[in-house]
């Protein structure tokens, strides 16, 4: 079955899953392939201003990555996952959505810089 997407895990949220146990991080990637594949708003889900969530139940215990869309490149489609948390009320918290919208605004101020200057 061919993947909607292709994941990019930045540096923090590659931090946040090598800080974890072995199984828990094993069952975020299980439902990170398995959002790739299908169209689930239990593992995929749109948060608010292009901000995504990657979302595992795991052992009682809510883990979040935040992410979004890079649509840049016609033949690959990117989301770029940029931290994760482990969700401890009902809603994301509002300061989690602002990080990762900082961070999705440099990631593509950063691309366009290496875009200028490549010419």
């Amino acid at each position: 079955m061919d993947n909607f997407f292709d994941i990019v895990l930045l540096d923090e949220a590659y931090e946040f899953l090598s800080n974890l146990e072995k199984k828990h991080y094993e069952k975020i990637l299980f439902n990170i392939r398995k959002a790739q594949t299908r169209q689930d708003p239990e593992l995929f889900k749109k948060l608010k201003d292009e901000i995504w969530e990657f979302r595992t139940l795991y052992q009682g215990i809510h883990y979040r990555l935040f992410a979004f869309w890079d649509k840049t490149n016609i033949g690959n489609t990117l989301v770029i996952s940029t931290h994760g948390i482990v969700k401890k009320t009902s809603k994301a918290p509002d300061s989690e959505i602002h990080k990762a919208k900082q961070i999705r605004s440099r990631y593509f101020e950063d691309k366009e810089t290496a875009k200028t200057t490549k010419k």
